[in-house]
């Protein structure tokens, strides 16, 4: 799977552009901070996943006061080549098309163009609250199977409303409240049952692969196997036992009072822990930012293995944070595919790219061509 060729329009700071990396190796490209490069990779995102993976919303990447901007792409999977666009108005929803036709599903765009992205933000993962591990597990798992968009988006909803509910409640107990809680009590447990065992059988999955990636990444200093050994180790932890029905039912009271939902998959956590420590709060940064490059790799492993072909791998500034034997492992454990990388410096020597293009502010230039 790969992007043979990207246009950009009005898309960040770029009034018009053309990109074509090499479509199965390494494209580096190179530029001082602020010239867009980071914008190039955020675009080929935004079609595989219709959002920014820098969680800007629609009218920051839309340049300057233009109405919109529009992405392109021609894609190759195999010998099968696709155009993939994507409309991106500043004030409303917008629209994207394969081979001119509406999108409809996600699962239309996972067979068109995957990505896989490592940022230096992916320290967050690690070091953040809960929320970021959960987004991560839930990107991961609807990347893996399309049609679990919609059970995410079916939590999400129910838990809005039923915030909506308990805040208009105000703490009373009244016929027409706890009626209708029994509504959405039952939605939520039956969807948020199917997604906390979604996200357990994913972190099953993932597990054997963060292992092996951290034991790779951390070499000596952390030795491949459980977190009693001194590895990484991860878990799914519910934030309920037994039925989510009953501990709904269980936590009504408080959540009446508290006006707001004490239990289900939006309060449970991703578990990190190294040499049986927590992560998130008794490693070092250093250790951190292995963990944290472990979950993405395994991430990407795991994709390229169970859909049998690499997703296009975008590496946002990475080798910037890791010393030359990280970036040397890192490199290593990359499943052969396409790779775009960011640098506003010379890349690691482990580093052989197929194609570097520079990046000036708005522009797009091959190494070597006319500045």
């Amino acid at each position: 799977m790969s992007v043979t060729r990207l246009w950009l329009t009005d898309f960040r700071c770029f009034t018009e552009a053309v990109f074509e990396p090499d479509p199965e190796g390494l494209t580096v490209l190179r530029g001082e901070n602020g010239a867009g490069k980071t914008s190039v990779l955020e675009a080929v995102g935004w079609l595989a996943t219709q959002r920014s993976f820098r969680g800007a919303p629609r009218d920051v990447v839309v340049r300057g006061r233009a109405d919109r901007a529009v992405v392109r792409a021609e894609t190759l999977q195999g010998t099968r080549q696709q155009l993939v666009e994507a409309e991106i108005p500043r004030d409303r929803t917008g629209r994207i098309q394969v081979n001119r036709q509406p999108v409809r599903r996600r699962v239309q765009l996972a067979e068109t163009l995957r990505v896989s992205v490592f940022s230096p933000e992916d320290l967050v993962v690690v070091q953040g609250g809960p929320g970021g591990r959960r987004e991560y597990l839930d990107d991961i798992l609807v990347a893996r199977h399309p049609r679990d968009e919609a059970l995410v988006g079916e939590v999400e909803r129910v838990l809005r409303q039923r915030a909506a509910l308990l805040h208009q409640a105000g703490g009373r107990h009244v016929p027409e409240v706890l009626s209708t809680l029994d509504v959405w009590d039952s939605r939520l447990a039956s969807a948020g049952e199917a997604l906390a065992a979604a996200r357990a059988e994913l972190v099953d999955a993932l597990r054997p692969f963060v292992v092996q990636a951290h034991g790779r990444l951390a070499g000596a200093d952390a030795p491949e196997g459980n977190g009693e050994s001194g590895g990484v180790e991860l878990a799914y932890r519910r934030s309920w036992t037994g039925p989510l029905a009953d501990a709904l039912a269980d936590a009504r009271q408080d959540d009446l009072r508290r006006q707001a939902t004490s239990v289900g998959p939006h309060r449970d956590e991703l578990e990190l822990t190294l040499a049986g420590r927590p992560a998130r709060s008794q490693a070092s940064q250093g250790e951190q930012r292995s963990v944290a490059l472990s979950l993405r790799l395994a991430a990407h492993q795991l994709a390229t293995e169970e859909q049998g072909v690499a997703p296009v791998l975008l590496l946002d500034d990475v080798f910037s944070e890791l010393d030359a034997r990280r970036a040397e492992a890192l490199v290593a454990q990359l499943p052969a595919g396409q790779v775009l990388l960011t640098t506003a410096v010379d890349p690691p020597a482990v580093v052989a790219p197929d194609r570097v293009v520079d990046v000036q502010g708005g522009r797009l230039v091959p190494a070597g061509g006319p500045r």
